[in-house]
């Protein structure tokens, strides 16, 4: 069996979000292929400095200093501070998986993804003296669909702690009573998922690939290229963004550049499921049926118990119109774990192409039931509604 005729690529996306997979980079790490960026056809566009994304404006410094004096700052206060942070998606920030913002923009138009909230979070604590971590939360792999394409998404966090002594250039280690976790996600703050320390530069490198990922969705090639390119300068051993390239490249039949990207993807990382499916993919179309397949069989066995790879499945078949076999895999999803809201959504849409209304409208009601964020449950109610006022006229007549 197949994975799916679609591309998948990772995302810093949040639906639930940020990152790749784990990563477990070798100590013998071949040289970057730098080969691959010669004679490109791509037009290289100015993208945000590194300063630019982590910046506070004046006005918010202002805002600071004034709710803040110099001598209340402490952990205490900033945990006082960053709490309406937390209510991503209700009172205070409108989470939204897609919207990859720089920290003056996260905090003007108060909408962003988890990836941008932490941003605005780090910089906001280390205005006031905080010592922050940015740390990968190693959830299941999950995915999005989003106009064709497979979007791998992943998560990250903040650690927040008071340092012990200001002035010494010494590196902090927590301890989890002096601590403060920032976390965006509901799912991720109720699981004790294992956690790795990430670097400022991965994070740097993360937003520049999901910009990268937002250009490449919308087919602007060259800003893609761009952002991609910065991604890896920012942090040359970051996976994802190696993996992504190697998508840009098969986009536009360099083939063998993307098999290069891939592989090197790969060498970085050998838990990238995402570019060795890719590359399985790479394989199929350059006619290399036998190595695709034992690529596939292999990510399918490994990923049969992951809920997520089942609705991802889900989506692929409706999105092609397999209706039926896309009910199959969103009942699967389910049997693995009932409450996650994405397979009772594709239950609704796909019984509702096939004109059962009755078992769209409760599939519709289960998955605002076990949806954690409001604007997703406000959505269903939304989509109940809909389908409320269209089944009762229907009656009518």
């Amino acid at each position: 069996m197949t994975i799916s005729n679609h591309l998948y690529f990772a995302a810093t996306f949040f639906a639930t979000l940020l990152l790749t997979a784990c990563q477990s980079i070798p100590n013998d790490v071949p040289s970057p292929p730098n080969e691959i960026f010669k004679n490109q056809t791509f037009t290289l566009s100015d993208v945000e400095t590194p300063d630019e994304i982590f910046r506070l404006s004046d006005d918010m410094m202002q805002q600071l200093d004034i709710q803040f004096p110099p001598h209340k700052r402490n952990l205490q206060s900033t945990r006082k501070l960053l709490t309406f942070l937390l209510d991503n998606g209700d009172d205070s920030l409108s989470y939204q998986s897609g919207a990859t913002l720089i920290a003056e923009h996260t905090f003007r138009d108060l909408n962003a993804n988890c990836l941008s909230l932490s941003i605005l979070a780090f910089s906001m604590a280390e205005y006031l003296g905080m010592y922050g971590q940015f740390q990968q939360v190693h959830i299941p792999e999950y995915w999005s669909l989003n106009k064709g394409y497979n979007l791998l998404t992943g998560h990250i966090n903040l650690a927040v702690s008071q340092p012990s002594n200001k002035e010494a250039s010494i590196h902090y280690v927590y301890n989890l009573a002096n601590s403060l976790i920032i976390d965006f996600d509901p799912n991720s703050r109720g699981e004790k998922f294992k956690t790795t320390p990430i670097t400022k530069a991965r994070i740097t490198a993360m937003f520049y690939n999901n910009k990268g990922a937002a250009a490449m969705l919308n087919q602007r090639y060259d800003i893609a290229y761009s952002y991609y390119i910065a991604a890896i300068k920012a942090d040359t051993q970051h996976s994802g963004s190696w993996g992504n390239l190697a998508v840009l490249f098969r986009l536009n039949k360099q083939y063998d550049n993307a098999e290069i990207a891939y592989n090197y993807a790969f060498s970085l990382d050998s838990n990238n499921n995402t570019a060795l499916g890719n590359l399985a993919l790479l394989y199929q179309i350059t006619g290399r049926q036998a190595e695709a397949q034992t690529i596939l069989s292999r990510l399918n066995t490994k990923r049969q118990s992951n809920p997520y790879y089942h609705v991802s499945l889900g989506n692929t078949a409706y999105h092609i119109k397999n209706y039926q076999d896309a009910i199959k895999h969103f009942l699967s999803a389910k049997r693995l774990d009932n409450k996650i809201h994405d397979s009772y959504f594709g239950l609704a849409r796909t019984y509702y192409q096939l004109g059962d209304f009755k078992q769209a409208y409760k599939q519709l009601g289960l998955a605002r039931k076990y949806a954690d964020f409001d604007h997703d449950k406000q959505r269903y109610q939304g989509k109940l509604r809909a389908l409320n006022n269209m089944t009762a006229k229907v009656n009518n007549h």
